[in-house]
């Protein structure tokens, strides 16, 4: 049968007011697209629920039956839908972001403050992991979404930029290159470097960029964290290119940083599986790391 919700409130409102014009009135509208509604109803029923005559509407046996079960019906449909309704304001639960490491030390707890702040009945957990391992967890469903860097395209997911940052140089103030405002990709180009191993995001845009600019790289060092390349680097091991976003908010204590030219910048970018709804949860979630990476960008 294809009788619609329309319909059957039409008849309610006609039964609760015994009048089609009272009826309309109760719900908005002309006393013909009640009578139409009524009809169309009876005809899909293949039931007649009223009795018509120029002075009053009476309901049948049948309809006066339909009309009490009906109350009870349409009143639970209207409690499913303010709960679902409900559910799009909610702000309470747990949302899993899975994140690489330089993003989760530099971006990651300052939206993770900021939720707590104004949102207090949402817990964001955070899954610090290398860039392969935190895409492993958006495509599996592990978590939510991830927070990553310059995510290849890949089939299946969903890719949001929210932030672009330059490349650096960082070495000792003793270096060449520290006297300088800025360096140049090509004065590089047989400096012992200390470096992110290829586990991280950055890693390819490095060595991109060293080939672009014709930088016969020596790899001194490969590392996974940048805490351990600023100690490396200070030891005298060598010099590095880290992503902006990864050198110390209060600052380098006994190393310099200097720009990059021509500037080349990586993008980290929110990450969730393509055609799938973020929960209300984590579609809040999901806003405010846009907004605090949106707001770094203003800052800048």
């Amino acid at each position: 049968m294809n009788v619609s919700l329309r319909q059957l409130r039409v008849f309610q409102a006609v039964a609760a007011q015994g009048s089609f014009t009272r009826a309309g009135e109760q719900i908005g509208l002309s006393q013909p697209a009640v009578s139409r509604c009524v009809t169309e109803l009876e005809q899909q029923l293949d039931l007649k629920l009223l009795d018509r005559t120029t002075r009053e509407v009476v309901l049948t046996d049948v309809g006066r039956g339909l009309a009490v079960e009906l109350g009870r019906v349409l009143d639970d449909l209207d409690a499913v839908l303010l709960d679902a309704r409900g559910q799009a304001t909610q702000r309470h639960g747990r949302v899993r972001v899975a994140s690489s490491p330089t993003l989760s030390a530099n971006l990651l707890p300052e939206c993770i403050a900021r939720c707590r702040d104004e949102h207090p009945g949402l817990e964001l957990l955070l899954l610090d992991r290398i860039q392969h391992d935190a895409l492993a967890g958006v495509l599996s469903g592990e978590v939510d979404f991830g927070v990553l860097i310059d995510p290849a395209p890949r089939d299946g997911l969903h890719v949001e930029d929210i932030l672009s940052e330059p490349f650096c140089l960082v070495c000792p103030p003793a270096h060449r290159l520290a006297r300088r405002r800025s360096a140049k990709w090509s004065d590089l180009n047989a400096e012992p470097l200390v470096l992110l191993d290829h586990a991280s995001g950055s890693r390819r845009l490095i060595d991109d960029a060293l080939r672009l600019h014709g930088v016969q790289a020596s790899v001194a060092q490969e590392v996974g964290h940048v805490t351990t390349i600023f100690r490396m680097v200070e030891a005298g091991l060598g010099i590095s290119v880290v992503p902006l976003l990864a050198l110390p908010p209060a600052g380098l204590q006994d190393l310099v940083m200097r720009p990059l030219l021509p500037r080349i910048d990586r993008s980290i970018a929110l990450v969730r599986r393509a055609n799938r709804t973020l929960s209300p949860v984590a579609e809040v979630a999901w806003q405010l790391v846009r907004k605090v990476a949106g707001e770094r960008v203003r800052a800048r």
